[in-house]
This record gives C-alpha cells, sequence and structure tokens, in this order.
C-alpha cells in the first residue's frame, strides 16, 4: 500500500515522490512464471505447421507483401482496387512474417501466438505490481488457459495485437500513477493510438480505465492530474487518426477504394460500417456516414447458443464457454477487493486502489460494450474482457487463500466460491454434453473432495489439499477445452479464434485454386495482353483463390459485403474502353442474383451478361458449369 504523499506532492510542488516499493521476489516466482510462459507457448505454437488461411485476411497478406501501398492501406488485391474493410495495422506484423519467412498459413498465425504470450506475461508485470506475487502467478495462468486467449493465439484476427497494446498502455499507465509521471502517460497514449489501427473506436474504449486509474492514483494535484491526461488524449487522437487522415488527404485514384464505405472516405469506413452499423439492433442509423449497411446473413451472424444482443448476452454459452469459466472468482475478486479498500479506509493513491479502479472500469466498459454492441457470432472479441478477468480473479483467490489458512470467520470463503465457481463450470458443459464428457464429472468429484478436506480445520495441510483440489475442480475445463486446441480435431490454426467444440475446420477451400479455376487462370494469363487485370470478379470469395494461390491480378467486385459501389459503373466502362481490363468472371449466383439486385455491382453483372461475348468453357478446358467467363473487349461488346 502506498503511503501518504507529502503535501507538496499533492500539490504538485517540489521533487516527484519516490515510487513505492516493488514486491519481494519469492524464490519460486521466476520457475512459475517460466512455467506459465511455456504453457502459452505450447497451447498457442504447437501444431502451427498445419495451419490453414483464412480467405479473406490470407489475399490481404499476399497482396500487402508486394508494395509499401498495398501495405499501409491493406489492399485486397494486388492491384490495389480495394482496401479490407478495417484499418489494416493488425495486418501489418502478418505480412512483415510473410516477408521474412515466406507466404505461409504457419507464417501468418506466428504474430499472433507470441502476441498471446507476450500478453499473459505482461498481464503477470501489471498484477505482481498491483497485488503481490502470488496473485501476479495467479492471474497469468489464469489467462492462459482461457479458451478464448488459445483462440487469439491460433488465429489470424485483429485481437491478439490489440489485447497486446491495450496491456502496453495500462503498464504505462501504471508507471506514471506511481509517481505522477507525464512521459508514461503519454507513451499510453500512444499505446491506445497503435491500438486503435488494430480495432478502430474499440481501442478508445479503454481510454475510460486508463484515465480513472490516473486520476484516482496519481500523487499529484487535481489541476496537475487534468492537464497530463488532456495531453496524453491528444497524442491519443492523434496518433489514432493518423492512418485516416493520411487516407483522406491522398486523393482517392492514388489509393484503393476503402472498403465498407459508399464514399471512400475513412470517416465512414471508422465511424460509420465498423462502429455505428454495430449498434443497429438498438436503433442507430449509419447511413449518413457514408457507410455500407451490412446485409441480413452478417446481421444474422450472431445468432448461436445463446447468442444476442443483450444485457445478457455475456453470460451465454456461446460466449462463457470462450471466456467466462472465472465469472464467479473474478466477482470474489473485484466484490472483495472494494469491501477490503472500504474497511480499511485507503487513501487515494493505495495503489490496490488505483489497480482495483483500472480492472474494475476496464470490465464494466467492454461489458457493457458488447452487451449491446453486435459481435456478429466472433467470440474473439472476448479477449479484451479476459485480461480483467484474470486480473481479478487472480487477487481474489490469492486474498481468500489467506484468509482461509489463516482461520476465522472468512475461512470459508474461498472454498464456497471455488466450490461455486466449478458448478458454474459445470453448468456451462451441458450445452455442449458430446465434447470432452469426462470433464463435468471429474471436475465435480474434485470439488466434492475439495470441500470435505477443507473442512478438516485443524490440521492445516489438508485444508491446503482442498484448496488446491477445489482451485483444480475450477480450471479442469476451461485447461481441457484449451488443450483441446492442441488436436487437429478440434482445432485448426489460422481460424477466427473459437476453441472448443465448433472450432473445427477442414482447411479452407479459398486457399486454393480448384482445377477448373487453374484451367480459367492459364487462359488468362495467356491472353491478358497488356491489360492490367486479369479478370474482374464480383465477391472477395470468388477473387481470395486467384490471389492467395497466384497472387493475380483480379479486381474484386463490390467489396467485402458485395455492396460497395466500386467499381463504379463510369470506372468499370473507362477500363473496358481503355484495354486494362477485358475479362469477366461471373458465377452462375452472380447472373441469377444479378437480375433481382439493386446494387452498383448487380447492374455491372446484368450489363456484362447482356453485352459481353460468353468464352466457351471448351476454350480453357474446363467442365466447370457454375463459372462463366465473358469478354468484354471493345470488339466482343454487343
Amino acid at each position: 500500500m502506498l503511503t501518504t504523499p507529502t503535501q507538496s506532492a499533492v500539490r504538485g510542488e517540489g521533487p516527484p515522490p519516490a515510487a513505492p516499493p516493488r514486491p519481494r521476489a519469492r524464490a519460486y516466482e521466476r520457475p512459475a512464471l517460466a512455467a506459465i510462459a511455456a504453457l502459452a507457448a505450447l497451447l498457442s505454437l504447437w501444431g502451427l505447421g498445419h495451419s490453414s488461411y483464412h480467405g479473406f485476411y490470407a489475399a490481404a497478406v499476399r497482396s500487402m507483401t508486394d508494395s509499401p501501398t498495398a501495405f499501409f492501406y491493406g489492399s485486397f488485391d494486388p492491384g490495389n482496387t480495394l482496401t479490407i474493410d478495417k484499418l489494416p495495422g493488425f495486418l501489418w506484423p502478418q505480412a512483415l512474417s510473410a516477408l521474412v519467412f515466406g507466404f505461409h498459413p504457419w507464417a501468418l498465425v506466428l504474430p499472433q501466438a507470441l502476441e498471446g504470450v507476450a500478453s499473459v506475461l505482461l498481464l503477470h508485470v501489471l498484477v505482481r505490481r498491483w497485488a503481490g506475487v502470488p496473485a501476479g502467478l495467479l492471474a497469468p495462468a489464469f489467462l492462459a488457459l482461457t479458451p478464448v486467449t488459445v483462440g487469439l493465439g491460433r488465429s489470424v484476427t485483429e485481437d491478439a495485437p490489440f489485447v497486446l497494446l491495450l496491456l502496453l498502455a495500462a503498464e504505462a499507465v501504471w508507471r506514471a500513477t506511481e509517481r505522477g509521471r507525464l512521459v508514461p502517460l503519454l507513451l499510453a497514449g500512444f499505446w491506445v493510438g497503435v491500438a486503435f489501427q488494430c480495432k478502430m473506436l474499440e481501442a478508445w474504449a479503454v481510454l475510460p480505465a486508463l484515465a480513472a486509474a490516473y486520476l484516482v492514483g496519481a500523487p499529484r494535484s487535481l489541476g496537475r492530474r487534468l492537464r497530463d491526461l488532456a495531453l496524453a488524449a491528444a497524442v491519443t487522437f492523434a496518433v489514432s487518426v493518423s492512418w485516416m487522415a493520411v487516407a483522406t488527404l491522398t486523393p482517392g485514384s492514388a489509393r484503393p477504394y476503402l472498403d465498407g464505405t459508399t464514399d471512400n472516405s475513412a470517416f465512414g469506413l471508422v465511424v460509420g460500417y465498423n462502429f455505428l452499423t454495430r449498434f443497429h439492433t438498438v436503433g442507430v442509423d449509419a447511413a449518413g456516414t457514408g457507410s455500407v449497411a451490412p446485409n441480413a446473413s452478417l446481421r444474422a451472424a450472431g445468432s448461436g447458443p445463446g447468442m444476442g444482443d443483450s444485457v445478457w448476452k455475456m453470460f451465454s454459452p456461446g460466449l462463457a464457454t470462450q471466456t467466462g469459466w472465472l465469472y464467479p472468482l473474478a466477482a470474489l475478486g473485484l466484490v472483495g477487493g472494494a469491501v477490503a479498500l472500504w474497511r480499511r479506509r485507503a487513501a487515494r493513491t493505495d495503489r490496490v486502489l488505483a489497480g482495483q479502479v483500472l480492472w474494475g472500469v476496464w470490465l464494466a466498459t467492454f461489458f457493457l460494450v458488447f452487451s449491446f454492441g453486435s459481435v456478429t457470432g466472433h467470440t474473439y472479441y472476448m479477449g479484451v474482457v479476459a485480461v480483467p478477468l484474470a486480473a481479478f480473479a487472480g487477487t481474489g483467490v490469492a486474498a481468500a487463500w489467506r484468509a482461509a489458512l489463516s482461520g476465522g470467520r472468512q475461512a470459508w470463503v474461498l472454498p464456497v466460491a471455488l466450490a461455486g465457481n466449478a458448478a458454474w463450470c459445470v453448468a456451462l458443459t451441458l450445452w455442449y454434453p458430446r465434447f470432452l464428457p469426462w470433464s463435468a464429472p471429474a471436475a465435480a468429484i474434485l470439488a466434492v473432495a475439495g470441500l470435505a478436506l477443507t473442512a478438516i480445520r485443524h490440521r492445516p495441510r489438508m485444508v491446503t489439499a482442498g484448496l488446491a483440489a477445489g482451485l483444480a475442480a475450477v480450471l479442469l475445463v476451461p485447461a481441457a477445452w484449451s488443450a483441446s486446441a492442441l488436436s487437429p480435431r478440434y482445432n485448426q490454426p489460422g481460424s477466427l479464434g473459437r476453441v472448443g467444440p465448433s472450432s473445427h475446420r477442414q482447411g479452407n477451400p479459398l486457399a486454393r485454386l480448384a482445377p477448373a479455376q487453374r484451367h480459367l487462370l492459364a487462359y488468362l494469363t495467356a491472353h491478358r495482353g497488356s491489360a492490367e487485370y486479369l479478370a474482374a470478379i464480383p465477391g472477395w470469395w470468388s477473387a481470395a483463390p486467384y490471389v492467395i494461390s497466384a497472387n493475380a491480378h483480379v479486381m474484386p467486385m463490390g467489396g467485402f459485403t458485395g455492396r460497395v459501389p466500386y467499381p463504379s459503373s463510369a470506372r468499370f466502362h473507362a477500363l473496358l474502353d481503355s484495354g486494362r481490363l477485358r475479362y469477366v468472371v461471373l458465377s452462375r449466383g452472380d447472373v441469377l442474383a444479378g437480375h433481382r439486385d439493386g446494387t452498383l455491382v448487380g447492374g455491372l453483372v446484368r450489363w456484362t451478361a447482356t453485352h459481353c461475348a460468353l468464352v466457351p468453357p471448351a476454350a480453357y478446358h474446363s467442365g466447370d458449369r457454375s463459372h462463366r467467363l465473358y469478354d468484354c473487349g471493345p470488339a466482343r461488346q454487343g
């Protein structure tokens, strides 16, 4: 606990106060931390050689390795036609990894695996400074065994770097709070700004927690604290909007079109498409922001076991089985810590109070944001929630363990909490009775044994053994779910971060060209002439195999949703007239949808099917009747 600062330090006068003493190292700390790090590395890195490509992101990474322009803007295709529908910062490490190791599935997953291990170690640093060595070891162990953490380390999603960057910001704020220093606070603002390049406005959701911790705990005058926070906010804003500013100031003709927008604006991409549309279920309309509205299939993607947009969503099996195994123990740390601080009337600059505020506001903010904001069925969003849950669970168990061994009225708090948490874990497994069916009865047996042993109060060793059995009962099921990721039967690295019964994938059909597509590609290459693009193809899913397998310069039409108005009709016809584009590949579904689709791309599909010459499949030795090749050269237009 921090000592009361001097009056001059409170007013911001004189030299900065000395930093509070750090917890002493224990003999077991380094070996235990090394074991936790090894466990996290094993769960993230094992089997990366069997990774698969994620069709959308892998195509972008392949394109981003082609040129600095594609790298900076996150181009989906090597011709720099369209960007991905997000800011590209989270793909930059993957593109660098592909440049160093070559374009392989495992090279795209490796950065996330390393970021996950780094997050586990950084949580140890933060919780150790806040609550001591035992809590500092329990919290990263809990985080490492949380399925969503393992999933992030084996995925290609943006949340692995996002979580790490927010933890770096929290660590900088903690150093700033200890002595009221401005420089670490500015560094925290920088890290949040970099996190913005990964998850956009979601990164700002951590700002209330960081600001509250500094405002409550820093040993400076109120005016000084507010001034420091204002400067840090300026740094955060400047770094956050840096990419948007460059994209806005660069002429649209000199960069790829920004996916997800109707007006090619960075504001529409960030504020409209990737923020306001996430709250469509509560009546938010993003139509006026230049954003493309999500189609019905994307809105329905949130359906799943107990999913939906409400305050109860975070307790649904679809999310809780990835993140919420430790809800009861986290509640113990949150409520128990608050009660302890109130009872001893902690000073404002108390270290424990600062940590309680930091993790409490962090948890509450993201909990509410995800309760009402659509996550479209993607559980990897929950990685940022797992961090404060692990922190509170670690501190709660450590404090209650000491009380259990010392006896007294609070001795039964931990055994009861462990038994309740074990019951919660068993209840969650009932939604998936065929997945690891042995785990639920095993956890129940351990929980009963733990309660029985802790009842033998006159034998301290029995109490310790009972507490250990109870903790094992709590961790057994999430650990089993996390360990299932090591088996190809249950997990293939390169997916979207889900670990458990619904994570199994048999490769990605978009990651390779089918024989018919190879014949088509060979024909297009042989007849390309001086054209810039081999072909235009509606839908990223149809274009992705050509980009991933052959780095082919195909033009994706319609963006991620198929509703992006690019290329415009004028642009499309200008490319045809200039010879930069000649061929268009349409699937049978494209043609059928084009007759009832009112989008711009639908109109181009109808025009192509009506005015361009159909190339006989025999010309490119294809028996595929599901795709059609149209020659739209000036001499072949009807």
